[in-house]
């Protein structure tokens, strides 16, 4: 990028030429827009049109939203203030698990955890007098206005959404330069962070790295964040960030997604099912690799044009197949994703609808953006020939206290059906609403049956 084209201003009020990255709105805005996933993400980006965000930035450039708008700040700030913790910690928070106290020093990550349980007045300390940085891992676990924001979003991008609150001391820094393997929506909360952008050295890189000073080169981008802005850069960005001497603390969120759910990742998920598919009809891939083959240090040649002309026969044959590649990358979202936000009473407890199904009943899908339909091998079926079943997976009875706390304590919410059933499935999910007695199924108690298992699952309802 050329010193014509840089952001350079490290004062909010310092013109900046870097017209593509840069958006300043004067203008009068309203809060985040929890309509619907699309409606929300539109007003996280505004005034940014959502078709110029995706042409121009998305997994290409940074863009940097400076609002003046005390309104929208006001509401940035009530997302996660610094008293929030006080009361989280009596709650039972721990250090490594939930908290992460650090502090860069000399371009490296110096962690300044205790151990076990976090003490709301030792991480005071620390933050006061060892210039610390508080990281606060994925807070819609705890506070119901993050839950209500990432499942929107997960909903919308179709992928997990984690986030993570930094509160920073003023002169003080908590991160090396490094770059991530995910998208990264920075919303500023509190106070002001001087953030430094670099070109990517792994663009969209596929794992999280730290940076060498030495090595990234000057910054590309260079300003300050104030409450209301919000900072979106592509995975692989190289990044440092700093709260400037002399001002109160920093507290910034880190939204961030798309992680692994590249097409890289999505062929190695669902190849593996395809070449089970199109085995069953094609006797060549059936036949036995060369005698010794896995024995030798490197693949042959011949074995490697073999191999060649396999992937050519699956890609001709992917492109006419009908149906529904299986994938294990839907369940693995659905597991682990977060349950539907419930403004009511801001429980994820959920109670089938109170009309009961019957065979005249008119049924319609409900929280179409928490299901998904797929199709793979029976798991439960115990004899060598596998037979393909439908899988319905949702996120309904998901736990939001495990969301992005790894595999540990969950487990996958749904059902199973004959493929025979697959084309009734089809009709509900097309959110039209159906009459029972129209499914597309052999028998009446078949039909009934199907309703009876979605309705307890808090799939449909009956209008």
């Amino acid at each position: 990028m050329s010193k014509k084209a840089r952001l350079k201003g490290k004062e909010e009020d310092e013109s900046v030429p870097c017209k593509q990255m840069k958006v300043d709105v004067c203008d009068s805005l309203s809060r985040l827009n929890f309509n619907s996933p699309t409606a929300l993400f539109e007003s996280l980006i505004s005034p940014v049109k959502v078709e110029t965000f995706f042409k121009e930035f998305w997994e290409q450039k940074p863009l940097l939203i400076q609002r003046n708008d005390p309104s929208l700040a006001a509401y940035y700030q009530s997302l996660f203030r610094f008293s929030d913790l006080k009361r989280l910690c009596l709650q039972g928070l721990y250090y490594g698990k939930d908290v992460n106290v650090c502090r860069c020093i000399n371009g490296k990550k110096k962690v300044l955890n205790k151990d076990g349980k976090v003490h709301f007045l030792q991480l005071r300390k620390d933050f006061d007098q060892k210039r610390a940085t508080i990281q606060f891992h994925q807070p819609q676990r705890f506070k119901d206005e993050f839950w209500r924001i990432q499942e929107k979003l997960e909903c919308y991008f179709g992928s997990l959404v984690g986030s993570n609150v930094y509160i920073t001391p003023a002169g003080s820094q908590g991160l090396p330069p490094h770059y991530d393997d995910v998208e990264v929506f920075i919303l500023q909360l509190d106070g002001k962070k001087h953030w430094r952008l670099y070109s990517p050295t792994v663009p969209l890189a596929p794992e999280y790295s730290v940076e060498p000073e030495d090595r990234i080169g000057t910054p590309t981008h260079d300003f300050i964040l104030k409450p209301g802005d919000l900072l979106y850069f592509p995975r692989g960005t190289i990044h440092q960030a700093e709260t400037p001497s002399g001002l109160a603390h920093s507290t910034h969120v880190t939204i961030s997604t798309y992680q692994n759910n590249s097409w890289g990742a999505f062929l190695l998920d669902s190849i593996s099912g395809l070449v089970f598919d199109i085995a069953k009809e094609d006797v060549a891939l059936r036949t036995g690799i060369p005698q010794q083959m896995l024995m030798q240090v490197e693949t042959p040649i011949a074995a490697k044009r073999k191999l060649s002309g396999f992937l050519r026969t699956l890609a001709d044959q992917l492109e006419n197949r009908k149906g529904m590649l299986s994938s294990d990358m839907k369940k693995d979202f659905f597991m682990h994703r977060l349950p539907p936000y419930c403004e009511e009473n801001g429980t994820e407890i959920l109670e089938p609808d109170e009309k009961f199904p019957t065979f005249d009943s008119t049924i319609r899908l409900q929280f179409r953006d928490h299901t998904v339909l797929t199709v793979g091998p029976d798991e439960v079926q115990s004899d060598e020939a596998l037979q393909k079943m439908v899988y319905i997976y949702h996120s309904l009875k998901n736990v939001r206290q495990t969301h992005m706390m790894g595999r540990e304590e969950t487990e996958i919410h749904g059902l199973r059906f004959p493929l025979s059933h697959v084309d009734a499935l089809k009709q509900i999910w097309s959110g039209s609403a159906v009459p029972i007695k129209d499914l597309k199924l052999r028998t009446n108690e078949e039909k009934e049956n199907l309703a009876l298992s979605l309705w307890t699952e808090c799939l449909i309802q009956v209008v």
